[in-house]
């Protein structure tokens, strides 16, 4: 069993006398004081972030103190351990000391010089977890701008949210276009959380059959359904002691959605086909593409489901919100795909840049990520123009001159203007800002045809 991180001191001793009355000390004193008769076991039940300090005996049958320093110190060199000696240990102590020892403390001693020396040590010791924890979430923070790129406002946001809500204890609802990377963000709050060391366990509820999806989320026991001959462990039980991050999960059907809202309100799980309640340490992040609330008012998704799950929400900006992240993120996505592929990457013109500014992105992270492998490997891209997003124009890795490039930024301007609606051949000149003659030149040289929609060219 481990050590509660409200014990602040662990003392041990073989005489049952010392240890009493030393230990009668320190809980005057107002310290949390666990007492051991020997000292084999105890690095095995402290955790590297106990925040308390070891007062040891030299010398003990079993386990000695020295042999427990280096043992404890193996497992974190941090931690305050002080020594008790008899007046023929000091030249041990000293050597103690020298490997690392906090302190010794020489037979017999005034109970006030034992204080001072565990007080000492406890502010230390809370000096040290506080300079761990402090570049933890530096780590965190530096690790976070490499998974989330981008310095948008919004980006920098989310990842404040994150950074924030993966201390916690609580369940998040994570809402985000397709392609946006919601499981990005989903495995970024478990590994930045306390349960990192857990299981994190992904499942997309919209990829699973309606008559698979109970026994692949609850598990099932043998006979439970026709074709079920043994037990089977669900997802939620195999996330035990860790996360599960559920996508689409709109897509789940009504009855699913009643055992889940059972699930996150008592914390337990029951296979199909059993009677056993199997308690869940566990921490769910769902995820959707949908208005979630106007679902549950349409009758599709439970209303008290939504309430229960939209405590923590985190909403991911679409790629087309995030301005300069474009470029940012297709350079990253760029350089990775070269490196990995052994290429030289081209740097990107002018040209390409506005291109991919303008460029909406309907497929978020995911569209742009293929963009960037594409234009890593030299193939051409051409950024298809829709009525939801009027650029268009073709995107390559192969550099040309200022004039090559000019021409091509003038084609993809040209091509998204001709997107929108235009009665004559003059209103699309007015809005380029070209005369007429010229517009038919450069349509004719790019290959470029004018739907003219009244049949007449003034």
């Amino acid at each position: 069993m481990s050590i509660d991180n409200h014990i602040q001191v662990v003392l041990i001793d073989d005489d049952p006398h010392l240890r009493q009355a030393l230990c009668q000390t320190l809980d005057l004193a107002g310290l949390k004081v666990l007492t051991l008769g020997e000292a084999s076991g105890l690095t095995a039940r402290l955790s590297r972030d106990w925040p308390g300090v070891v007062v040891s005996d030299i010398r003990m049958p079993g386990m000695d103190g020295l042999e427990l320093l280096a043992e404890l110190h193996g497992q974190d060199p941090d931690l305050p351990v002080l020594l008790i000696t008899g007046h023929g240990d000091v030249p041990l102590a000293v050597q103690a000391m020298r490997a690392g020892a906090y302190d010794f403390l020489e037979k017999p001693f005034a109970s006030d010089a034992l204080l001072d020396s565990v007080r000492r040590a406890l502010a230390l010791r809370r000096l040290v977890l506080d300079n761990r924890s402090l570049r933890l979430a530096l780590s965190d923070r530096q690790q976070l701008s490499t998974r989330l790129v981008g310095h948008s406002p919004q980006m920098l946001r989310l990842r404040e949210q994150i950074g924030a809500l993966a201390a916690t204890r609580a369940d998040v609802l994570i809402l985000g276009e397709t392609g946006a990377g919601k499981e990005v963000v989903a495995r970024a709050l478990h590994d930045l959380s306390s349960r990192r060391s857990g299981p994190f366990v992904a499942i997309n509820a919209g990829a699973l059959a309606e008559s698979v999806v109970e026994s692949e989320l609850f598990g099932h026991e043998p006979g439970a359904f026709t074709g079920a001959q043994k037990r089977r462990i669900g997802k939620f039980e195999f996330a035990n002691g860790g996360t599960l991050f559920l996508d689409e999960i709109e897509s789940m059907s009504l009855d699913v959605q009643v055992k889940l809202l059972r699930l996150l309100q008592e914390r337990v799980v029951e296979r199909l086909g059993g009677n056993q309640l199997i308690p869940l340490d566990i921490r769910i992040i769902a995820a959707t593409k949908e208005d979630l609330r106007q679902a549950a008012d349409q009758g599709r998704f439970r209303a008290d489901l939504y309430y229960r799950l939209n405590v923590a929400p985190l909403r991911i900006p679409p790629l087309r919100e995030r301005g300069e992240d474009a470029l940012m993120l297709f350079q990253h996505f760029a350089d990775e795909a070269s490196s990995r592929h052994g290429l030289t990457l081209h740097e990107l013109q002018p040209g390409q840049r506005a291109l991919l500014l303008r460029h909406s992105w309907p497929g978020n992270v995911r569209e742009l990520q293929n963009a960037a492998e594409r234009f890593a490997l030299g193939l051409e891209l051409a950024l298809d123009a829709t009525p939801d997003n009027p650029s268009a124009g073709v995107l390559t890795s192969t550099p040309g001159g200022l004039s090559e490039q000019v021409e091509q930024f003038e084609k993809s301007l040209i091509a998204a203007e001709l997107t929108r609606p235009h009665s004559s051949m003059r209103s699309l000149a007015e809005a380029l800002g070209v005369p007429r003659k010229t517009l038919h030149d450069k349509l004719r040289k790019h290959g470029l045809n004018f739907a003219n929609q009244s049949g007449d060219d003034e």
